[in-house]
């Protein structure tokens, strides 16, 4: 017998599983402010890098990257979230969109789409259209970097992935230039995180 569908608010993939979570107060994901490596990472570059960070949740470093005058289009398919983003970004310039990272159109091309438990909030039937969808959004040169939640934790959100399905997901498409422990987590990643920094091809 087939099961019923699940209810709308019980799949990470509909903006009510985040909603919800939202309403309820449950962010366990959020560190609350800018992590260290991301921080690092922006202070080293030369210019600023027209970046896209997806499911930016409460956009705190989307607040960081644009308080240095870096062009930031945060975008979040949950109502919820963006109204969460709104009140932390307050008068801070950036492009806060709610929408549907899958589908939306970019105005333009982005040097930089930061990753920070996106992708780890996707049910792996996901992936590979994620995969898919941030080669479609680099130009050659372009950088995918950020917070990678590389483990064996089968039920999520969040879901862990292990390095050869990231590697299967990416290598087509982009070199992996760095990937290096993450020290700094914050509890629900605890000793299982990776920054990473992948260059499209």
């Amino acid at each position: 017998m087939t099961q019923p569908p699940k209810p709308l608010e019980q799949r990470p993939e509909h903006p009510d599983f985040w909603c919800k979570r939202f309403a309820e107060g449950v962010t366990p994901w959020d560190a609350g402010g800018a992590p260290g490596m991301l921080v690092k990472f922006a202070a080293s570059q030369s210019a600023p890098l027209h970046t896209l960070i997806p499911g930016c949740g409460s956009a705190h470093d989307a607040a960081h990257l644009a308080q240095l005058g870096w062009p930031v289009t945060a975008l979040d398919f949950s109502p919820a979230a963006v109204a969460s983003a709104s009140k932390i970004l307050d008068s801070i310039a950036v492009n806060l969109v709610c929408d549907d990272f899958f589908t939306f159109l970019a105005s333009r091309p982005y040097d930089l789409i930061y990753e920070r438990a996106f992708l780890c909030a996707l049910p792996r039937k996901m992936w590979a259209d994620w995969g898919r969808r941030v080669a479609e959004l680099l130009p050659s040169g372009g950088l995918l970097a950020g917070y990678f939640f590389v483990c064996d934790q089968l039920k999520g959100p969040p879901f862990g992935i292990l390095p050869d399905q990231l590697d299967e997901l990416l290598a087509a498409n982009f070199v992996k230039l760095e990937d290096v422990s993450v020290l700094d987590s914050i509890p629900v990643f605890s000793g299982r995180e990776r920054w990473q920094i992948w260059q499209r091809r």
